[in-house]
């Protein structure tokens, strides 16, 4: 867990004007954008949904959290994103250029304060309501503001910074899979069960979608139907609604996908971890690329070259940096590590966002990787060239080809959550990617 102070000017409000009061970010409390928002009650209703998922636990539900959610102001357009409390759901509402009839006066991510008279105040935001937003207060307000300041400090779970990496990392390999008309669409949400924790899988049927049982290609899984819930309010205002997954086959275990619906000026949507309860802190996808020293290096390469452009283009990168599109990856997952980058699959790209961490706390946040350079760097490592030794305290385990290993954490997942540490550390050996000054870990 992580503490993380978060000191408002004030609370945010909805009186005529939304104000929307920030923390953080390039300034103590920056003001990212003025002006009018051109679908005042769709954005009303996708901020509510995105601050609903930052509140709800959708695996072994508690009381609801307090968690604000984060505002990324980019060229052209804001992002707002969230977890769930259980981390299993990843919430982000795009403001797009057509949304927006204003300047955005500051590049940026920080916390919004989205608190509980605010949400019953954008219940009450129709289409036609004239709606002017300030993200942040101005710099008059900042410097005669002569009121309270408001602070509290909350627990930020340091599986929020895991989950945006993991996230990226995963829908970075989605792709389009369907794409149905939103009166098709509410009729399918409509008829999902709310507490549905199943596990589904959608296949294109005409118009619409249908749901199986069982996976095959061309599929998109559907873990947890229950957890698509946030997405129904915003049925009224939306164009279509998309669904993003990664290829499968017949047999394949349950996997990540978006569900997204979409209008010219907002994209709201939902990310999925693979199961209810799995949260998406605990999949393990950026280990490998952690593990490498040279993604290490190219990312301070690739930090620099960053802007604040609406979408990264990896293949400019490559040509910026002289290096080739799977190490820019690699480094983008690097950064991704420390919140620096995200991934918009309606784009097909990345986007650039800073959160005020850096990769090596984001590091020690993952014990799998901790372990790998413990085993690497104390010698407990015999390569070979189909086969390798690790010894791990009192055990031995064999590692195939640096991925399959004799643990009984790969007997357990099957590779479906990211490599052990086992197997980690044979890939840093071989990869050179060791300091031998730590002791074996037991």
């Amino acid at each position: 867990m992580v503490s993380a102070a978060y000191s408002y000017l004030g609370s945010s409000t909805l009186d005529g004007d939304l104000t929307l009061q920030t923390s953080g970010g390039p300034a103590a409390h920056p003001r990212f954008f003025t002006g009018f928002l051109t679908d005042p009650g769709a954005a009303a209703t996708g901020l509510l949904a995105v601050a609903e998922v930052a509140r709800t636990r959708y695996f072994r539900p508690v009381s609801p959290a307090s968690l604000d959610p984060v505002v990324t102001a980019g060229s052209d357009r804001l992002r707002f994103e969230s977890f769930s409390g259980c981390c299993g759901v990843y919430a982000r509402m795009d403001v797009l250029p057509a949304g927006l009839d204003g300047e955005i006066v500051a590049h940026g991510t920080t916390n919004v304060d989205v608190n509980l008279p605010l949400q019953r105040a954008l219940t009450r935001v129709g289409r036609t309501d004239p709606l002017h937003v300030a993200v942040g207060p101005d710099d008059l307000t900042v410097t005669t503001f002569d009121g309270p300041l408001v602070e509290r400090k909350v627990p930020l779970p340091s599986r929020w910074l895991r989950g945006f990496a993991e996230a990226q990392v995963l829908t970075a390999r989605f792709d389009a899979r369907a794409e149905i008309g939103v009166a098709e669409a509410r009729a399918l949400l409509n008829r999902l069960p709310s507490g549905d924790r199943s596990i589904l899988w959608a296949v294109p049927a005409g118009r619409s979608l249908r749901f199986t049982s069982r996976p095959a290609p061309g599929a998109v899984c559907l873990p947890g139907a229950g957890r698509l819930t946030a997405l129904k309010p915003f049925l009224r205002y939306a164009n279509a609604l998309r669904v993003y997954g990664p290829s499968v086959a017949t047999g394949s275990g349950p996997v990540s996908s978006t569900w997204e619906l979409s209008m010219p000026a907002l994209r709201l949507s939902l990310t999925l971890s693979p199961e209810p309860y799995r949260g998406f802190s605990g999949e393990g996808a950026v280990l490998a690329a952690l593990a490498s020293d040279e993604a290490a290096d190219d990312a301070d390469l690739i930090s620099a070259l960053l802007s604040w452009d609406p979408t990264i283009d990896v293949g400019e990168l490559a040509a910026a940096s002289g290096l080739d599109a799977r190490r820019v990856r690699d480094a983008l997952t690097q950064l991704g590590t420390a919140g620096r980058v995200g991934y918009d699959v309606a784009e097909a790209g990345y986007f650039h966002r800073t959160l005020p961490y850096s990769a090596d706390v984001v590091e020690r946040m993952n014990p799998r990787l901790a372990g790998a350079r413990a085993l690497a760097g104390a010698g407990a490592v015999a390569t070979g060239p189909e086969v390798s030794v690790v010894r791990s305290g009192t055990e031995v385990y064999h590692v195939r080809d640096a991925t399959s290993c004799t643990c009984p954490w790969w007997a357990k997942h099957r590779g479906e959550r990211g490599p052990c540490k086992h197997a980690l550390a044979v890939q840093m050996v071989l990869a050179g990617a060791v300091t031998e000054d730590a002791e074996v870990p037991a």
